[in-house]
């Protein structure tokens, strides 16, 4: 007997609706292995799964060599005391495919700073083997995304660029609080658990390794090698400082401010006014690295020793200061004496170009910027920030979700809500000192740009030295400089030179193979001491 199949209206509708789900659900998920293996979907809501990653192959051209390399995506946990996660960290790791021993591979672990901002400023535009699209100069261009990045140092190290907590995809889970992640030691405790765990997973404890941190981040970096080492025995090489502020001592621009504080950012006033031709005639015709070591020496000498004594300064004295620091500066006498010959970062942005309608960018002063009302002490708004996040924040959109495949509803978090924020025990230069004086083979490369404001060089030079008050540590700190601004990279002329100056510092600072790493002291030698 063959019975007649009867479908109604209703049955009909909700298979459709059934089929359609299945569909969409196989369309939209991207599937990715978890550590045991099984396949995992990535699906488009907004919860991020603690423990997942993606990973494809590619290859770049770096110096007329072609570079095979695998970039994988994903997330590895933050464990609390109970051993589950309390949140989960995005990061992209690109590992270079064509060498079969990692053991002199070195491993460069990267981190952006904020201490909110996401990896995505020096993995899209510095060391990765893909760079976001920009002019030259480092302005947004249109159809916006990424493309090869041929200055790229995969070639001598692969690297992990790591998002923390509340930047990028990276997100608590769980029963994790706010308190657990933000502040200067809470960042660095569970950060360098985290990466110890990362070295496990990818088997690189014989690898050479090395950190890297931009802005905060370098008050990061030089908190997590001494918490590295002393808290999980990983002994870095290397230490990489690209536009640091000053570890958080007093002084700097992330310490308890003091008046040197202002002083400290002469140099980048002139470097500022020199680019704008705000200079008079016999200095602007002087090319800026020669004009700058006479600018340090007026600071050192002259100004530093005129605001100590404050208010006891005679008024000639006073009229003598602030007509060099005018000079320099490329401002009116008037407008120093105002600022009682200390004048603040922001009265200079929005000063120097006063008369022509702009004002200079913060972080990098060679942006302009225009505000509704001339007047006032400080600019409206940080131009250069706000062309950095038109071109960075489609390009990192665009390659994580559509090329590299993480599909997922969050947002990415250019920059993260990671406030209140504990500055307790902020000073990490004491951390990095420590490291240093116990690790006799680990090094430092500083790299700062003339045209930042907020990590200004001469400041970061004071650093430096109060870091290493006895100055045993000098020749084991490199210093670079740069004509160009907080991302020195976004410069394609500096983004090669950065890039040439971090890998040359990588493969010098690791240690010849069976070299002893000890202090050298004359010793008596006891293999050939007769007993």
């Amino acid at each position: 007997m063959i019975r007649k199949l009867t479908i109604n209206k209703y049955t009909f509708k909700l298979s459709m609706a059934l089929c359609f789900g299945l569909f969409f659900s196989l369309a939209t998920n991207t599937f990715a292995q978890n550590r045991s293996g099984q396949e995992l979907a990535i699906g488009l809501n907004r919860e991020l799964p603690a423990d997942t990653s993606i990973s494809k192959t590619r290859s770049v051209n770096i110096k007329g060599k072609d570079i095979p390399y695998e970039v994988t995506v994903g997330t590895q946990p933050v464990y609390g005391e109970d051993g589950k996660p309390d949140a989960a960290l995005f990061y992209t790791y690109y590992r270079r495919t064509d060498v079969e021993d990692t053991e002199d591979r070195p491993l460069l672990i990267s981190f952006n700073g904020g201490p909110g901002a996401a990896s995505v400023w020096m993995h899209l535009g510095f060391t990765s083997p893909k760079r976001l699209k920009l002019t030259d100069e480092g302005f947004p261009v249109q159809p916006y995304g990424v493309e090869d990045n041929n200055y790229s140092v995969i070639d001598a190290t692969d690297i992990v660029y790591v998002n923390p907590v509340n930047t990028g995809f990276s997100r608590i889970l769980n029963d994790g609080e706010r308190e657990q992640f933000f502040g200067v030691q809470e960042d660095l405790t569970y950060l360098s658990d985290w990466i110890g765990n990362f070295i496990s997973r990818h088997d690189r404890w014989k690898s050479p390794k090395f950190l890297i941190g931009e802005s905060y981040g370098t008050t990061r970096v030089a908190g997590l090698a001494g918490r590295l080492q002393g808290g999980h025995n990983i002994f870095v090489n290397g230490v990489i400082m690209h536009s640091q502020c000053g570890f958080g001592q007093p002084g700097t621009v992330t310490g308890v401010q003091t008046p040197i504080t202002n002083i400290n950012k002469l140099t980048h006033y002139t470097a500022t006014a020199w680019y704008f031709k705000q200079l008079a005639p016999d200095l602007q015709n002087r090319r800026l690295e020669d004009i700058l070591p006479e600018v340090e020496k007026f600071m050192m000498e002259t100004y530093l020793p005129a605001i100590a004594i404050g208010g006891t300064l005679t008024d000639q004295k006073r009229q003598q200061i602030a007509k060099q620091i005018a000079r320099y500066a490329g401002v009116s006498e008037e407008f120093v004496l105002e600022h009682n010959l200390s004048i603040p970062a922001s009265a200079f942005w929005k000063e120097l170009l006063r008369d022509e309608g702009y004002t200079t960018g913060r972080l990098d002063s060679r942006y302009i910027g225009m505000d509704t009302d001339n007047s006032g002490t400080r600019p409206g708004y940080s131009p250069e920030y706000d062309s950095w996040k038109h071109s960075f924040t489609p390009a990192i959109n665009e390659y994580l979700r559509e090329d590299l495949g993480f599909a997922t509803d969050l947002e990415y978090n250019i920059s993260g809500n990671v406030r209140p924020w504990n500055d307790e025990n902020g000073n990490t230069a004491i951390m990095l000192r420590r490291a240093m004086q116990q690790n006799p083979s680990l090094r430092v490369l500083n790299q700062q740009g003339y045209y930042d404001g907020a990590c200004d060089p001469f400041g970061a030079k004071y650093s430096l030295w109060q870091m290493d008050p006895s100055g045993q540590l000098q020749d084991r700190i490199d210093y670079k400089e740069y004509q160009s601004g907080h991302m020195i990279y976004i410069r394609k002329d500096m983004l090669i030179d950065s890039n040439d100056d971090v890998r040359e510092f990588i493969l010098n600072a690791i240690p010849k193979e069976g070299e002893g790493i000890k202090y050298d002291v004359e010793t008596v030698d006891l293999s050939s001491y007769d007993q």
